[in-house]
């Protein structure tokens, strides 16, 4: 690169939302370049969904998304579906399927998301630089454009788009620089937490499910008004499991969560069946047809009980049924941004242009993905938020 290199947009971050903005202003002839500090692109897209992207879902809607203005992310969401996503990866012939829920996943390898948009990036004209540091960033009022020192020379640049991520997974390279330009231009922030992330469970909390780590449940877990249904994993350190990382997402310090361990079933009805047609049986026996044995012996050794069924009366039973499908547990915390795989808060979404992505008090200036106040349920919607706010702003700078 020359010392100072000039281009009409200048995008940082070459994650998803980036390389979609990148394609995007490509395609409608501004000279883009994207830069990114790590030594390869789209590190995120790569290491998701178990190495084969969970790209995009098929239920995308406005509701499935968290943000202080639930309003904010529904223009881009409507001009940029995930009908739109799924039609660039069939141009590209990437085989993929749905796994449940409308999520969906790449066949082969999360690599081929990549690849496909590099080329679009490509052939769009757009530059890709990796292994380049900001160091900083100033706006020159008199030329209306922004100069940006790196470690590799200065760019000007007519349009500054941030797409640097939040602070999930730190490894991965993730950094606050988002959140630093934001304040330096004036942008309010909301504050960050880590999302759709396991809990932990204190030492004395996590003693009775020693012998059940590794193993997982199909279950109801509710948090204040929110719901979700999908497995819970038990871990070393705590609670995991998709039906966890989408509740952490709605979960405050200090609040217990509820969890229904027969969320298709009327439990009481099941005990007292079994009452009347297995007597002798002790109740670990009668639990451990809904999920594992262990399980079973686990919950009666230090919740229930366990006697011959025909010793309970109808009460006791309607008791265990109705702890088992309201069972409530007060998490010690979450993991963090170290195993998270979102950050929630961000940019102010009242400072940018719903349309744009454009800062309201600062022309040219772009805030697109996670680094604004928009975080989607797992599942491949944070991916499509990402593709969607990157045309968004594509469209215009």
């Amino acid at each position: 690169m020359n010392d100072v290199k000039a281009v009409d947009v200048l995008i940082i971050g070459a994650g998803a939302a980036g390389l979609m903005c990148a394609i995007t202003a490509g395609q409608r002839g501004r000279n883009v370049m994207v830069v990114d500090h790590a030594n390869k692109v789209g590190k995120k897209i790569l290491m998701s969904g178990g190495g084969r992207c969970n790209f995009t879902n098929m239920y995308a809607e406005p509701d499935n998304y968290l943000s202080e203005n639930p309003h904010f992310f529904k223009s881009a969401l409507a001009r940029y579906t995930q009908w739109d996503f799924i039609e660039l990866v069939n141009k590209h012939q990437i085989p993929y399927h749905e796994k449940k829920l409308g999520q969906l996943f790449c066949d082969n390898k999360a690599s081929d998301i990549v690849e496909m948009l590099l080329a679009e990036c490509d052939q769009a004209g757009a530059l890709v630089q990796t292994h380049c540091s900001i160091e900083s960033v100033t706006y020159d009022e008199q030329m209306s454009r922004y100069c940006v020192d790196t470690s590799l020379g200065t760019i000007t640049a007519e349009s500054l788009v941030v797409a640097t991520g939040g602070l999930s997974i730190p490894t991965m390279g993730a950094t606050g620089l988002g959140y630093e330009l934001a304040e330096q231009f004036g942008l309010r922030l909301l504050p960050r937490s880590a999302g759709l992330v396991p809990f932990t469970l204190s030492k004395e909390q996590l003693l009775p499910f020693t012998t059940l780590v590794g193993s997982s449940a199909d279950v109801r877990v509710t948090c204040g008004d929110q719901s979700f249904r999908e497995n819970l994993l038990f871990t070393h350190r705590g609670l995991s499991g998709p039906v966890i990382l989408q509740i952490s997402s709605y979960w405050q310090p200090g609040q217990s969560i509820e969890i229904d361990w027969c969320p298709d079933m009327d439990l009481s009805d099941y005990l007292l069946n079994a009452k009347n047609d297995r007597p002798k049986a002790e109740l670990k026996t009668v639990l451990g047809n809904l999920h594992t044995k262990s399980w079973a012996s686990v919950f009666c050794e230090h919740w229930l009980s366990n006697q011959p069924m025909n010793t309970y009366s109808e009460n006791q039973l309607e008791d265990i049924a109705e702890k088992l499908h309201c069972w409530k547990i007060l998490p010690a915390g979450t993991e963090g941004y170290r195993t998270a795989e979102v950050t929630l808060g961000g940019v102010n979404t009242d400072d940018l242009s719903s349309k744009t992505m454009e800062a309201k008090s600062q022309k040219g200036l772009y805030f697109i993905g996670e680094v604004v106040d928009v975080t989607g349920w797992l599942g491949g919607y944070n991916f499509q938020f990402a593709w969607a706010s990157g045309y968004a702003a594509g469209c215009f700078v």
